[in-house]
């Protein structure tokens, strides 16, 4: 079925689950956006099993083993966008040298910070997690995970790709009515910690956070491209977890 297909394709791009390959499931992936947030429900709700520890272990070690199982499960190539964003946004000069800078093999210090900050961003992320009561912290982590994936869909439906690559690869196979079906897909995420809204916080809050590389990119770069995705989906975790945890504080 092709959307078994789009699903298999897109948990072998944005994972590192043991999903298997065959042909036609990239091809699948790319031109269904719904299976962006499907990804992100599979893949958040198995990155937040530490959380489950919470009211056992210590915050910090509970906080430590939510930072490994993010990457364990997702892999650490989204960072790689992260890095090159990182060093095209401290460099001086128009688009098409920040393009260049993109493309450069060469880890700047911009990289390297960017990097830095995200992951210690997401550690203390973690930290915030393990204060919750265990239910809501596991509903937060797979909001957040579902509304960065919902905010690439977005991209990849409203989005400008700035030249030939993988952005392009979303870009030209959606149309902004391709979004409605991701957005139905992922509704249910904000639900999951009800009554309390601390869940479509986290899931808004991720997408918001996928808007901020998704705006730079297209007023600095010309638009979108592969780096983009990538850096989106580690800020939109980052905001949208970090959201949900000071929704829980000020309530």
């Amino acid at each position: 079925m092709s959307w078994l297909a789009a699903v298999r394709g897109g948990l072998g791009f944005l994972t590192r689950l043991p999903v298997g390959h065959r042909d036609g499931d990239w091809e699948a992936f790319r031109t269904r956006p719904v299976a962006f947030p499907v990804v992100g429900f599979v893949a958040g709700a198995i990155a937040a099993i530490p959380l489950l520890a919470t009211e056992t272990l210590a915050a910090p070690t509970v906080a430590f083993g939510y930072l490994l199982a993010v990457y364990a499960v997702m892999g650490v190539h989204h960072l790689d966008g992260v890095a090159d964003l990182g060093d095209a946004l401290v460099v001086h000069g128009d688009a098409d040298r920040r393009r260049e800078v993109l493309k450069d093999t060469t880890t700047g210090v911009g990289a390297v910070l960017a990097v830095a900050i995200t992951v210690a961003g997401l550690a203390l992320a973690g930290l915030g997690l393990a204060g919750l009561p265990v239910f809501l912290a596991v509903a937060v982590a797979i909001a957040a995970e579902v509304g960065t994936k919902l905010g690439m869909a977005a991209m990849a439906c409203f989005g400008h790709a700035s030249h030939d690559g993988m952005g392009r690869q979303f870009t030209t196979a959606a149309v902004p009515t391709s979004f409605v079906a991701p957005a139905g897909v992922a509704l249910p995420a904000a639900l999951l910690s009800w009554p309390h809204p601390v869940a479509a916080v986290a899931l808004s809050g991720a997408v918001a956070g996928v808007a901020l590389p998704w705006y730079w990119a297209t007023r600095y770069l010309g638009g979108i491209n592969g780096d983009v995705f990538g850096a989106a989906n580690e800020i939109g975790r980052l905001a949208g977890v970090h959201l949900g945890v000071i929704a829980w504080t000020l309530s």
